[in-house]
């Protein structure tokens, strides 16, 4: 069983297999941890993201609707690969938000599975500039992430990446469900 983890720093300078990108559906880099990790990653990762892009040119959803997931190389990050996400904007939790959260999780995970990486860090998906409440999205992520781990039996480390306090101390809170 996996080792569950919980920090607080920039992901973009973690020692894991996969980081998680919490992108947006164009894949092509935007602001807080997608835009930390475009820039750490150089433009080797911009050109990965864009050939996704053109490929699902037309995709409904953009080249990577909410609750999905897609995988690149990590440019210049220290990482193996490079999971990008696409959260839900909260809309008031009546559209499917939870679900997709959970979903992102889910694929990220199946994703790493597939690869044959063994550790993963997460960011703190859709809590930024797509408002999801930080106490519900925590508690979505910490249930999803456990309960999908046994069908991902490779990975053995996932850390839950907090950039600041505030997220943090939320984490902290649920650690009676680790």
């Amino acid at each position: 069983m996996a080792v569950l983890e919980l920090v607080q720093g920039d992901i973009t300078r973690l020692k894991v297999d996969a980081i998680v990108n919490a992108a947006n559906s164009s894949l092509l880099g935007g602001g807080g941890v997608d835009g930390a990790i475009h820039r750490a990653a150089g433009p080797e990762l911009l050109a990965a993201c864009q050939s996704i892009a053109a490929h699902r040119k037309g995709h409904p959803g953009g080249a990577c609707p909410a609750g999905e997931a897609v995988i690149t190389g990590p440019g210049r990050l220290s990482c193996k690969k490079v999971i990008h996400t696409v959260g839900p904007i909260w809309q008031g939790g009546n559209r499917g938000e939870p679900g997709l959260l959970a979903a992102c999780y889910r694929n990220s995970l199946r994703l790493a599975q597939e690869q044959g990486l063994e550790s993963i860090a997460f960011p703190n998906i859709s809590t930024g500039v797509y408002g999801y409440p930080k106490d519900a999205a925590a508690e979505i992520a910490i249930h999803t992430v456990k309960a999908s781990l046994s069908a991902s039996p490779q990975i053995k480390q996932v850390i839950f990446v907090c950039y600041d306090q505030e997220n943090y101390g939320i984490y902290k809170q649920f650690a009676d469900l680790w």
